[in-house]
């Protein structure tokens, strides 16, 4: 059984909080977005993409829960509630997507992706509006209307955080 991963939909002033990626890996085989985007050959090209914060539910959590541990994890905010708001997959996995309107804090990168922050693996939170979303590459693809109707507009630039 493939590990759910849950994650959180935090929008403030229309922008949705999102990690801006760039991967890389060394070959191909071992990269879940050259299998997603059908490339071919021995060597992963790069990526540049967008995701929620989230991540693998552990064993006897709750999907919501994941959400707001990864939300924390990931970005320092916290939160109390979440509220199922679509379900889907996410890299051949379920996942689970929470809007978490008492977010708290300042965003700022932190936990595992801090840690890893490299030139092959590079990460960057943003407050975006869908036309950012769209030009980011949100992953996946679907959650851009579902976020637009949750209430992500196309409103003012959006803010970028650093490490």
């Amino acid at each position: 059984m493939k590990i759910p991963r849950g994650a959180a939909v935090v929008i403030r002033s229309g922008k949705v909080l999102v990690v801006k990626r760039y991967l890389r890996h060394r070959t191909a085989a071992e990269c879940v977005m050259c299998e997603y985007a059908g490339a071919r050959g021995p060597e992963c090209g790069g990526h540049r993409y967008a995701v929620l914060p989230g991540g693998h539910v552990e064993p006897g959590e709750s999907a919501a829960s994941a959400a707001l541990r990864e939300l924390e994890e990931e970005t320092t905010l916290t939160g109390s509630t979440a509220r199922l708001l679509w379900t889907g997959t996410h890299n051949g996995r379920p996942a689970y997507y929470f809007r978490v309107d008492d977010a708290s804090g300042v965003p700022k990168l932190s936990g595992d992706e801090a840690l890893e922050h490299s030139a092959r693996n590079h990460f960057e939170l943003r407050w975006a509006d869908s036309r950012k979303l769209e030009a980011f590459g949100i992953y996946p693809p679907e959650l851009l209307g579902m976020l637009v109707e949750a209430g992500c507009d196309t409103g003012q630039p959006e803010v970028s955080f650093t490490a």
